[in-house]
């Protein structure tokens, strides 16, 4: 069997692991990159006005998190819902 080309192991490999092209793979990964960007910023926000942003960056972490899991085979309930899982302090 040849061996895949750099190109293949760049750019399709992943993306075929998951289940999509690259395209859709692309569309995914840019929408959670900006999603974390955002909750960064607002994060930032936070530090410095503390009552403003008070959930945001938490509730951005938890609700890519969640859909992250419930894109995997077999998953019920997101792993944050769990008690084990729910943090003593949120920013």
């Amino acid at each position: 069997m040849a061996s895949k080309t750099p190109l293949h192991r760049w750019f399709l490999d992943h993306p075929a692991s998951v289940g999509e092209s690259y395209f859709e793979h692309f569309g995914v990964a840019t929408r959670f990159g900006v999603k974390l960007i955002g909750g960064g910023l607002a994060c930032l926000v936070h530090a410095i006005l503390p009552n403003a942003c008070v959930r945001t960056g938490s509730n951005t972490v938890k609700g890519l998190y969640s859909e992250m899991v419930s894109r995997q085979p077999g998953v019920r309930r997101p792993a944050y819902e769990e008690p084990e899982w729910r943090p003593e302090y949120e920013i």
